[in-house]
């Protein structure tokens, strides 16, 4: 473990039970998993829990790689719109487990996730990267949007079914409003890289 705060939030209503973990459990569960599957030097950083899908049911140990040290960064644990999946984030990188069959994970496309929000009033969960937002519904993924900065995110708020913020606009060195419809994950205004002129740092 790496010794940072962990964020729990549980927006969401949830049908299983997590314990943050500083080191190994005394007792090892018989069931452990790490995600993702192929890494190295998993343990360094590593956000661990224990993971109950069941009040009273066997624990499973679930070890999720660090992406970056970065303390900006979020780290922890999120409810997520399906009751039975959880959404852990270890420094930026950000996984979807369903806690009934640990098996059954994915990991966000964007390496960091830069910002997370539940928002509830439209059943999704939000993610960020430098450059675009990804929503999580009940069933999956609800949308991704097309890029909306050169480099860099700031949201302002959700207003009803919009979600608004700024990104910045290389040609004029400023920062542009843009809108996200939360219902189709289309937008309007932004800024970002004309077709064919891929810039920035090449991080989603």
């Amino acid at each position: 473990m790496s010794g940072r705060p962990c964020t729990f939030d549980t927006t969401f209503p949830y049908n299983w039970q997590v314990e943050f973990l500083e080191g190994p459990p005394p007792i090892a569960p018989a069931r452990q998993y790490v995600y993702p599957k192929v890494v190295e030097e998993v343990e360094r950083g590593a956000l661990q829990i224990l993971l109950r899908p069941r009040p009273r049911a066997a624990p499973a140990m679930a070890t999720f790689a660090l992406g970056f040290a970065d303390p900006s960064l979020p780290h922890g644990i999120w409810s997520c719109p399906s009751p039975q999946q959880l959404s852990a984030i270890a420094g930026g990188y950000a996984y979807i487990v369903n806690a009934d069959s640990p098996e059954q994970w994915m990991q966000i496309p964007y390496r960091p996730v830069t910002w997370v929000h539940a928002a509830p009033e439209q059943e999704l969960l939000l993610f960020a990267s430098f450059h675009r937002f990804w929503a999580l519904g009940v069933a999956g993924k609800a949308w991704e949007t097309s890029r909306l900065t050169w480099e860099g995110l700031r949201v302002t708020g959700i207003n009803g079914q919009q979600l608004q913020g700024f990104g910045w606009d290389l040609d004029s060195d400023a920062e542009v409003p843009f809108t996200v419809d939360l219902t189709t994950g289309q937008h309007i205004g932004g800024a970002g890289p004309a077709a064919g002129r891929e810039g920035g740092t090449g991080r989603e």
